[in-house]
């Protein structure tokens, strides 16, 4: 091969990549779109989840609408707060703080408190079933539970529970609007984050059927909106519908709601009951009673022979008592009371007197008290 025509070629080749390079360099600077700094800026401080919750086509649509001033920076509802101030800080305004947004489902008619009107037995898909008369449930805004806006949640925030219903877990929802997309029923929608009090049903018609229909449905009675002293409640569309911005969570509703379609009820505990009183011990008398029917015949024999004993020993003692009571009783003659000498002298002379006059009454009781002898019967 010549080496000439190696280097021709070379040449050539690196001449045209010249020419093609200052093209395109002229290209760029003549036609040229002029990019917004802050946008760029903006790109970078976004969680790029591309969601689409803030209603622009991903993270770059939402960067450049909000550089151009026409989206609020606290508009990404995965950011949430702590983006929405460091894009305040590259757009040099203030954030708006504004409560947070979760999604909920609307719906607590489970299979034990609804009515199917038949077996679905097709695709497990929301939509599917939904093209069936409008799904099974007799309810035509219930949730099916057929799990299509799990599979549309990018953020595993929202499953079917044990009850057959989507639930959404608002710790980890951020609110992008996937699930309510993909619901075909409207189910879902947006509550604010840690808000109680809220009206779980969808439904939108009135009567007696709806009752029928759903255990737990909203008939539409208007006992709530009589109950709540805010005016935090109203009937729209034959449905309750909570103003967040007047509720104060009072619970007022939901203890009045009769079907329980408003959450944040309290639901006290049963009282206990009291303790029994323990039973006061038999009284001696009562004894016989709390006894058993043997052992109270017993007893009562025993109590019997006892008293019978008790009765004889008694029996000598009332005799007598008994005579001795029929006994004449000897009047005591008064005998006249001797003045006391009053002086000393007068009571030391009497003493002797007496001493002797005791001795002569000693001596005439032993005199008539020796037996006395016959003489004749002696002889």
């Amino acid at each position: 091969m010549d080496v000439m025509s190696i280097i021709k070629s070379g040449l050539s080749l690196g001449t045209m990549g010249l020419l093609f390079g200052a093209g395109l360099a002229y290209a760029s600077q003549k036609f040229a779109v002029e990019i917004d700094p802050r946008a760029i800026q903006i790109r970078e401080a976004l969680p790029s989840a591309n969601c689409g919750g803030c209603g622009y086509p991903g993270c770059d649509g939402f960067a450049n609408a909000v550089a151009a001033g026409e989206a609020p920076v606290n508009g990404c509802p995965v950011g949430g707060a702590e983006c929405a101030a460091k894009l305040a800080e590259i757009m040099g305004v203030e954030a708006a703080t504004g409560t947070r947004q979760v999604a909920r489902v609307l719906c607590k008619g489970h299979r034990n408190c609804s009515v199917t009107v038949y077996d679905y037995s097709g695709i497990t898909d929301c939509r599917a079933a939904h093209m069936l008369n409008g799904g099974d449930k007799a309810c035509k805004y219930g949730c099916m539970g057929y799990g299509t806006c799990v599979r549309a949640c990018a953020f595993d925030a929202i499953h079917i529970n044990e009850n057959g219903i989507a639930e959404v877990d608002p710790e980890k929802c951020v609110a992008c609007g996937a699930c309510l997309e993909a619901c075909p029923k409207d189910v879902i929608g947006y509550v604010p984050y840690g808000h109680k009090i809220i009206v779980d049903c969808n439904n939108k018609e009135r009567g007696g059927h709806v009752k029928k229909n759903c255990d737990v449905a909203c008939i539409a009675c208007g006992m709530c909106v009589k109950t709540c002293k805010f005016d935090a409640i109203h009937l729209v569309k034959n449905v309750a519908v909570i103003d967040y911005e007047k509720c104060v969570s009072c619970k007022a509703c939901a203890q009045k709601c009769p079907t329980g379609a408003i959450a944040g009820k309290i639901v006290r505990p049963p009282k206990p009951k009291p303790a029994a009183k323990p039973k006061p011990a038999p009284k001696p008398a009562d004894a016989d009673a709390a006894a058993k029917p043997g052992e109270k015949v017993a007893a009562k024999s025993v109590d019997k022979s006892t008293e019978k004993s008790q009765v004889k020993a008694a029996e000598p003692q009332v005799t007598a008592e008994k005579a001795k009571a029929e006994k004449p009783v000897k009047k005591e003659v008064a005998k006249p009371v001797e003045k006391v000498a009053t002086n000393a002298a007068e009571q030391s002379a009497e003493k002797p007197q007496v001493k002797i006059a005791e001795q002569q009454v000693i001596a005439e009781k032993s005199k008539a008290d020796k037996p006395t002898v016959d003489s004749s019967k002696l002889n």
